[in-house]
């Protein structure tokens, strides 16, 4: 557990290796909203358009919106409306990933059971950072980000293996964000009222 950077809005994005990759060549210069909302607008269309069918255009959304939303990875986050990032880029994923597995008939409880574990992490995480505490940097990487989940999803759109990839990615996040998430709240210290009340008992 280390202690919370300045700036939290930057560890609600949940960016992935090949998200902060990218923000490490524009070093912090590039404002992230805008380029969020270009992303938004053009995974909109592509979904539409290609409704996340492995022939159509939508497999490629990931890939637009890691382009477009990557590099403002490296950016504190300290604008006026910055705070609009991490929710827009929830619903990027959220929505990319219902429409891929709706269009590839798999089933509702099986998507839900994906969608399930990214929500426990994100909810998690804004629990952890409201305590002060921050996540291990290896969980990011771990976790795939936002851009590498889509990316997965994306792949096993364009395999043909979609139910197999939902499976296995909705049992790897599940086994790592639960494990992770018990390890770290077992390890956390215990709160003032519980400290001062074992100091009386001492």
């Amino acid at each position: 557990m280390t202690p919370v950077p300045s700036s939290t809005v930057v560890a609600y994005r949940d960016d992935g290796p090949l998200s902060r990759a990218m923000g490490l060549l524009v070093a912090g210069q590039l404002p992230p909203l805008p380029p969020v909302l270009a992303g938004t607008f053009v995974t909109g269309v592509l979904l539409v358009l290609g409704v996340a069918g492995s022939d159509g255009l939508a497999v490629f959304a990931p890939a637009v919106t890691l382009l477009l939303a990557g590099p403002g990875s490296s950016h504190p986050h300290d604008g006026r409306v910055d705070w609009l990032v991490p929710p827009i880029l929830r619903l990027i994923e959220y929505t990319f990933i219902a429409s891929c597995g709706f269009a590839h008939e798999i089933h509702p409880v099986l998507i839900f059971l994906l969608i399930g574990a990214l929500g426990f992490h994100h909810y998690d995480l804004v629990y952890r950072l409201r305590q002060h505490v921050y996540p291990p940097p290896w969980l990011a990487t771990l976790g795939l980000g936002w851009d590498g989940r889509m990316m997965v999803v994306s792949l096993a759109a364009l395999s043909g293996w979609v139910t197999g990839g939902y499976v296995v990615l909705a049992i790897y996040l599940w086994g790592l964000f639960g494990w992770e998430s018990l390890t770290c709240w077992l390890a956390a210290p215990r709160s003032g009222v519980e400290a001062a009340d074992m100091g009386t008992q001492d």
